[in-house]
């Protein structure tokens, strides 16, 4: 962890979808064994908290879909009638492609190249509900991308955000955080067969990245109201929850 050094704000986003465009076949392992297969639990409560807070049919955006692990769950809900998978790595986006590859046959799923602070391709207030998965921490700009995940949600329109949280029970820091920046890397490296900055990279970039307050206040800044969080594993990983107020 000393040794690898966060890139900054104007390198970042190069350095994000250059690596990432790199470990995108390995990801998906990764994921499972760094948390023990938790995070798809915690990604199928994500969809759940989407559905529960919309009504009718849904038109959603999955921001930063990576392999699309959260865009299959997605699509595989009755409430979705429509579903716009982005991500900026290009060899992410094709994991996402291959794996739903029927449902963007049949027109109910679009998966293209995006930006998350700049999504000028989609209408403002045009989607019910907006995702994220592990992905929000990833951006070189946190403040632009939730402000256009405000201006594309229709008023009463769900953010739904999964990412890594803070552990505050002091005695299950210390272990979170050596399992985080000691163990998590080195799972990276046996994937990989060998050493990977990548893999430092993802727990450093949590120490960049507001705990669960943090994000909140973040939010309701933004505009969102009825923010609320939950956490996972003694808040090592944390979903908020917020919607876009609807008018008058």
């Amino acid at each position: 962890m000393a040794s690898f050094q966060m890139p900054s704000s104007d390198t970042k986003a190069d350095f994000v979808r250059v690596n990432f465009n790199r470990i995108a076949s390995k990801y998906d392992r990764f994921n499972d064994c760094s948390s023990f297969f938790l995070h798809r639990s915690w990604k199928n409560r994500l969809v759940e908290e989407i559905e529960a807070e919309t009504k009718g049919p849904i038109r959603v955006l999955d921001l930063c879909c990576g392999t699309g692990d959260i865009s299959i769950r997605l699509e595989r809900s009755q409430r979705v009638e429509s579903l716009l998978s982005l991500d900026f790595s290009e060899n992410m986006l094709e994991v996402a492609k291959t794996r739903l590859e029927r449902p963007i046959n049949q027109g109910r799923v679009k998966i293209e190249w995006g930006d998350a602070t700049n999504l000028s391709q989609i209408k403002s207030e045009s989607l019910d509900a907006v995702s994220i998965g592990f992905g929000l921490r990833n951006v070189n700009d946190l403040d632009k991308a939730l402000s256009e995940i405000y201006r594309v949600l229709k008023p009463g329109g769900v953010f739904a955000n999964l990412d890594v949280g803070k552990v505050k029970n002091p005695f299950i820091k210390a272990f979170a955080d050596f399992y985080f920046f000691r163990i998590v890397p080195l799972f990276g490296y046996v994937l990989w067969g060998g050493k990977n900055e990548m893999f430092d990279y993802l727990p450093v970039s949590s120490l960049y990245y507001p705990d669960q307050e943090g994000l909140k206040s973040k939010l309701e800044q933004t505009g969102f109201e009825k923010v609320r969080y939950t956490n996972f594993v003694f808040g090592n990983s944390v979903l908020h929850i917020g919607k876009k107020p609807n008018r008058p």
